[in-house]
């Protein structure tokens, strides 16, 4: 019998956690697809290290938005058994894996607003969210770094390197105004003390991004007039296929333990 899905209390709280807890689960799940893959070993095992740091934020964060919701959901449930439209993860990462350039850019677009955030919410006035974001923002910095590398070595390299990441500035910036649109969520969550509101970030982000471009020789685009909506559990035809490769050993075998 397969695993009836869990219903998801949406409280402004347990959403916003979830929000950063599902951006880290679901970016995860992309970069393990590089393990075997990447060009060389190194990078192999690098990139499958970030993704253990990322799952090791996401459960941190869905334990506690589970314990927040109250309805004894555990770091499990909420990451196998939710419907599409109660994950709250950004759009830019379940995008496909794309080639080594888009995963450096995205990368660094994601680890810098981690940084930003992680920061932020060590001042939580929720001491487990602030125990958390203590030792993530370690991880995220070393992500940011790592990724930020790679930018110049691409940007500043071969035509063909340069032109990919061109390509993934391309692909990748579409899904920037998502990052920082405000909604009532993070207006609660700014209220309450429990994290900032993520257009706070923006300006921080965007000097980041700019240094790590501007190094690589690279031309920040415009921002773009699109805005996705997978902050609000509105997603990408990308986040289906996800879920159905993630969720089915949960679902095929409930409860089913080692």
């Amino acid at each position: 019998m397969t695993a009836a899905s869990i219903q998801l209390d949406r409280s402004p709280a347990v959403q916003y956690l979830l929000r950063i807890g599902d951006t880290c689960l679901i970016l995860a799940q992309r970069l393990g697809e590089w393990c075997g893959h990447a060009p060389i070993l190194e990078e192999d095992i690098a990139m499958t290290n970030m993704a253990l740091d990322l799952v090791g934020q996401a459960r941190a964060l869905l334990t506690r938005a589970g314990e927040l919701e109250g309805r004894q959901h555990d770091e499990d449930q909420l990451a196998f058994l939710r419907e599409e439209r109660d994950y709250f993860n950004l759009t830019l990462v379940e995008l496909p894996r794309g080639d080594f350039a888009f995963t450096v850019l995205r990368n660094a677009m994601v680890a810098s607003l981690l940084k930003l955030l992680w920061e932020r919410l060590a001042a939580s006035t929720d001491a487990e969210v602030a125990a958390i974001a203590g030792k993530a923002v370690k991880e995220a910095r070393y992500h940011e770094q790592h990724a930020a590398d790679w930018i110049v070595r691409l940007g500043d390299g071969t035509e063909e390197s340069r032109a990919r990441m061109e390509a993934a500035l391309g692909l990748a910036w579409r899904y920037v105004p998502e990052l920082f649109d405000a909604d009532a969520v993070e207006e609660a969550a700014s209220a309450s003390g429990l994290g900032p509101r993520w257009s706070e970030l923006e300006a921080d982000w965007t000097a980041d991004m700019g240094a790590m471009l501007g190094e690589a020789g690279l031309e920040m685009p415009k921002r773009s007039a699109f805005l996705s909506t997978g902050k609000h559990g509105v997603h990408s035809e990308h986040m289906g296929f996800i879920l159905a490769e993630m969720q089915h050993l949960q679902r095929a075998f409930p409860g089913g333990a080692w």
